[in-house]
C-alpha cells in the first residue's frame, strides 16, 4: 500500500488563502503522516487503499493536513520535525526561556492546534467515542 495523502495543493491553497508553495506535495505528504500518526487508533470506514470514505472524515482529514502544513510553516518547520518550539517570557529584568521537550498531541506528534481541533471535532482522536 502506498503513502496516503489526505489533501491536495488546491485544498491547501483554499485553506491558507494563498498560492500553494512549490513543494506543496512534499509538505502535504509529511503532514499526512503526522495526521495518520495522531489518528492511528481512530475507527472509520476506508476504501481498498486505506483512504476514508465518509465525507465528514475525508473533510476532517483534509482540514487537519492543511492546518498542519500551515502550522509547520508558521513555526519554521519544513515537515521534518527538526524545528523545535521555543517559549520565551520576559518581564522587566527577568527572562525565562526554554525548549519544549516533547510534543503534546496524540501519537506523540507535534500537531498544530487547528489540526488537533479538526480531528477532535470529527471524533478521530483517542478517547473520543461516538
Amino acid at each position: 500500500m502506498g503513502r496516503r495523502v489526505y489533501a491536495t495543493p488546491e485544498e491547501l491553497s483554499a485553506w491558507t488563502g494563498q498560492e500553494a508553495p512549490p513543494d506543496a506535495d512534499r509538505l502535504l505528504a509529511r503532514a499526512s503522516e503526522d495526521v495518520e500518526d495522531a489518528t492511528q487508533t481512530a475507527i472509520y470506514d476506508t476504501d481498498d487503499q486505506g483512504m476514508p470514505t465518509d465525507p465528514n472524515v475525508v473533510a476532517a482529514m483534509a482540514d487537519a493536513v492543511c492546518a498542519q502544513v500551515e502550522y509547520q510553516q508558521e513555526t519554521g518547520d519544513t515537515g521534518t520535525g527538526a524545528a523545535g518550539r521555543w517559549d520565551e517570557v520576559e518581564i522587566g529584568p527577568v527572562r525565562l526561556s526554554g525548549r519544549q521537550a516533547r510534543p503534546q498531541a496524540a501519537g506523540d506528534v507535534d500537531l498544530g492546534p487547528r489540526a488537533h481541533r479538526a480531528l477532535r471535532r470529527a471524533g478521530l482522536l483517542p478517547g473520543v467515542i461516538w
